[in-house]
């Protein structure tokens, strides 16, 4: 079920992750923002657009991980963005011609057979210059940086103050940085698209992160802080106390695993 934040953008949360997909549209075209996670919650995603009377022109996934890159023929055939480097990321992905057999290992048990593959990270990456998404629907300027996977971009709607984090400022999942990728800093990665996220602020009255609850412009400046002293903890290898490891939302329990393993390649950065 699609659940209307402000006029003009909606969310439809999984019941896997906690994962948000978005809506956004201009009352007749709809820009589909990362779109998941099973075949019947993209199917019913296609049918609650159409039942509000709009059509997809459009999608665009934030980052190049499973969860964020689907897609599913109720959707339409319509053209699919990202960054440059998120579509190049994929694209070397597809090029394996076991791709669906080794991502499919990745995928929750729960869900596994269930998740559809085949349009999994259709992309056309945007010109390394762009700034907003092509689509005759409100402007969604892109915001790239290097936080937690290679392309990530969040997307800010500022007509309707609605910022759009892609993995970033949750209020389920520790921050997770790319220490996966070829950067030197995967850290100082974060933080910089933490102030890159900071900078909107201002223009942003609600958040939705990729993963949990939609939050208001108070709880955006909350979670800013609560990620960056996450992340410098990590950095400086200090203890952290948050609240997302010790006391996880019911089923998020793993979280702590995500927790450990960050502790322990960051002490391995900066050994």
């Amino acid at each position: 079920m699609l659940t209307r934040i402000v006029e003009g953008v909606h969310v439809r949360t999984s019941r896997c992750l906690d994962t948000n997909s978005v809506v956004v549209d201009d009352g007749a075209a709809a820009l589909v923002i990362d779109p998941g996670l099973t075949n019947a919650e993209l199917i019913d995603l296609g049918v609650s657009v159409r039942a509000r009377g709009m059509a997809v022109v459009a999608g665009f996934a934030t980052h190049p991980d499973w969860d964020h890159a689907l897609w599913h023929p109720s959707l339409g055939d319509v053209p699919r963005y990202s960054t440059a480097r998120a579509a190049a990321f994929v694209d070397r992905l597809r090029d394996d011609s076991d791709w669906q057999a080794h991502l499919a290992e990745g995928l929750p048990p729960e869900i596994a057979d269930d998740v559809p593959l085949d349009l999994f990270g259709v992309l056309i990456g945007l010109p390394p210059d762009a700034r907003t998404v092509p689509w005759p629907g409100p402007v969604a300027h892109v915001l790239e940086h290097r936080a937690h996977a290679q392309g990530h971009a969040a997307l800010l709607i500022q007509e309707r103050r609605v910022l759009i984090a892609g993995d970033m400022l949750s209020d389920v999942l520790v921050p997770m940085p790319d220490f996966h990728g070829d950067r030197p800093d995967p850290l100082q990665d974060y933080l910089d698209g933490l102030e890159l996220l900071e900078q909107t602020a201002p223009d942003v009255d609600f958040v939705v992160p990729g993963h949990g609850t939609v939050g208001d412009a108070r709880e955006l400046r909350a979670r800013i802080a609560a990620d960056r002293a996450y992340i410098e903890a990590l950095r400086d290898g200090r203890l952290i106390s948050d609240s997302r490891v010790t006391a996880p939302k019911p089923g998020l329990e793993w979280v702590a695993d995500i927790h450990e393993g960050n502790i322990e390649r960051a002490a391995q950065q900066h050994r």
